[in-house]
């Protein structure tokens, strides 16, 4: 369990297509084994310490002569972003997905006071 005792919590969130590559007939699209794609995500305003952040696959398009294989985390994960990786493997072919994530954490205040 992660406590948080700021007072202040924000929550951030986005959405980000992290390849299309049926387009130019990319690695996702016409590779075979073990595969990766990574977006590196940067907030707006950083946390005051490291948030939780779930990501989540809101669009995918697949081909559907293989099996459909699929994982999506969030790595690396700082005050200041984190990266979305996505990866598969086998014979699946993935022409495009599209990632959507939530940061929630402690924000500093504007009451806060630092003497030193």
């Amino acid at each position: 369990m992660k406590r948080i005792s700021s007072g202040s919590i924000a929550v951030l969130q986005g959405s980000r297509v992290l390849f299309s590559d049926f387009a130019d007939d990319g690695v996702m699209w016409t590779g075979q084994g073990p595969r990766e794609s990574r977006f590196i995500v940067t907030f707006k305003e950083p946390f005051s310490d490291t948030p939780a952040v779930m990501v989540g696959i809101s669009m995918w398009d697949m081909d559907h002569k293989s099996n459909s294989r699929a994982d999506i985390s969030a790595e690396n994960i700082t005050p200041t972003g984190f990266h979305i990786v996505f990866r598969t493997w086998g014979d699946t072919r993935v022409a495009r997905v599209r990632a959507d994530w939530t940061a929630l954490g402690p924000v500093r205040d504007e009451d806060d006071w630092q003497l030193y």
